[in-house]
């Protein structure tokens, strides 16, 4: 139940991540050309390993790792939210 649950946060992760690429907001200039270069492949990738290591330690007794990543899923969301809106 609970690796289904990071899944289904990961899957959220993935397409907040490419919305905030796509959106072209002015603050993404400030991050490296790299993780912007390709559509973002090398930050998307990141965000890939993010959540495989999250599954592998909750799939091996740390509960904690779901309760971290599902904080960082929520200011992934706020973040979201902030920069899609234009509210920063």
């Amino acid at each position: 139940m609970l690796l289904g649950i990071l899944f289904v946060l990961g899957m959220a992760n993935f397409a907040m991540h490419k919305a905030m690429l796509e959106s072209n907001h002015p603050v993404l200039d400030s991050l490296p050309a790299a993780f912007r270069a390709g559509g973002g492949r090398i930050s998307l990738a990141l965000e890939f390993l993010i959540l495989l290591l999250a599954m592998l330690l909750a799939a091996h007794d740390w509960p904690a790792a779901a309760w971290i990543y599902a904080f960082y899923s929520v200011l992934n969301g706020v973040t979201a939210w902030l920069l899609l809106n234009h509210r920063i």
